[in-house]
């Protein structure tokens, strides 16, 4: 660490941190190739329906709690189709946090409903069970929560305050699979569960999602919405077969994902300009562990010279370290659409402008890389001033 330090950072022309650049996901395996190789020989990747696709919701279904299990073309896909299930349409309102995936809001929008949006928690940037209340009216018929960035909302308080108003809650699980909440795994405490296994997710298959539920009712909403002849929504029996090896393999991965959380953010401090989310509202009583599709950060930017949010991720990887601003709050993109908001949103708002993110892969590698990543935020912190100048100069 101490001789990356006194080096120059690789935005100034230093030796980068990484090379080779950040780890590309997924990483090969040898229990994918032997799928693609059976699926070749036995020509089920070609079929609309074959073995692998029902052992997946079988698993699935194991795994959730969950009666029913759709598997659809995409997690965005699955959030629509859980709305659909719900009878969710024109003139109703479903509440979700101001800082989500945007696709969420769009999809609200899609079925003709009004999403209404709530400030999220200061300590970990997720939906803000304390404002929740204030958010329903006699239109809600839905919250759609997201757990993101390592951080977890409260599922044992949000689903009670929703029991007590009879709301539905569609818990989306996307960035998160197999994370723990409060004793129960993520994705099976509201009435729909909702997963993503699109290209760069935990659980990848390029493409691809799933609906997690234990009413039959909504099951079969969706599937007569969807079921046109054939699916309209499909995930293919291929996809299905690549999910199933890494459905095996993904507590070990997030046990060593959590690990390495664990030694960046001791690497970190207190004093790193970085903060790390902090899951202080979960129930104690219980175990709770997150996922780490993304490791998130709000970036403070007096402790790096006043360095742009976008100029030290642009540092980071220059280091070679997949470094990223995180995605833009939904009343910032979307003032123009339809909408209802509960308060001023602000801590959504400082979202927006400074949270920042890591990706996964390098996660799975190695302690040693751990503490060369928290080293290099270090060397920019150090330099920030000189890199401020070259960027005012053109140079950086």
């Amino acid at each position: 660490m101490n001789s990356l330090l006194s080096e120059k950072p690789a935005i100034l022309g230093g030796v980068p941190a990484f090379p080779e650049g950040p780890p590309e996901w997924p990483f090969p395996d040898i229990a994918i190739n032997q799928v693609l190789q059976q699926a070749q020989q036995t020509g089920d990747w070609g079929r609309y329906h074959g073995p692998c696709s029902g052992q997946l919701q079988n698993k699935l279904a194991d795994l959730h709690q969950a009666e029913q299990v759709i598997l659809c073309s995409s997690g965005t896909a699955a959030v629509e189709l859980a709305l659909r299930g719900l009878g969710i349409g024109p003139g109703d309102e479903v509440i979700l946090a101001a800082y989500d995936f945007e696709g969420n809001f769009k999809n609200i929008a899609t079925v003709g409903a009004t999403p209404v949006l709530v400030d999220v928690a200061a300590d970990n940037f997720n939906l803000d069970l304390d404002l929740l209340e204030q958010a329903i009216t006699e239109s809600t018929k839905g919250i759609l929560v997201s757990h993101l960035h390592g951080g977890l909302v409260s599922m044992q308080r949000l689903t009670s305050i929703a029991k007590q108003y009879g709301i539905p809650v569609i818990e989306d699980a996307c960035q998160v699979p197999g994370a723990c909440i409060e004793g129960r795994i993520a994705g099976s405490w509201g009435e729909i569960g909702i997963l993503s296994f699109g290209g760069s997710k935990l659980l990848t298959a390029g493409r691809g999602g799933a609906v997690l539920t234990r009413s039959p009712q909504i099951a079969q909403r969706i599937r007569l919405y969807s079921h046109r002849g054939n699916e309209a929504y499909p995930l293919t029996e291929l996809q299905a077969g690549l999910l199933l090896p890494q459905l095996e393999m993904l507590e070990t991965r997030n046990q060593i994902r959590q690990k390495h959380v664990d030694t960046l953010l001791t690497q970190l401090g207190n004093d790193s300009g970085l903060i790390a989310f902090r899951n202080q509202q979960l129930s104690s009583q219980t175990v709770s562990t997150p996922g780490y599709y993304k490791l998130g950060f709000l970036y403070q930017p007096a402790a790096f010279s006043g360095l742009s949010r976008d100029l030290f991720c642009q540092s980071m990887r220059a280091e070679g370290i997949a470094v990223n601003p995180g995605f833009r709050a939904l009343h910032a993109i979307h003032s123009r659409r339809r909408y209802r908001k509960t308060g001023e949103l602000n801590v959504a708002t400082e979202c927006d402008h400074n949270l920042i993110v890591l990706h996964h892969p390098v996660l799975l590698t190695s302690e040693a890389n751990m503490a060369t990543i928290a080293a290099a935020v270090f060397r920019i912190a150090e330099f920030a001033e000189e890199i401020l100048n070259s960027a005012d100069s053109g140079q950086a």
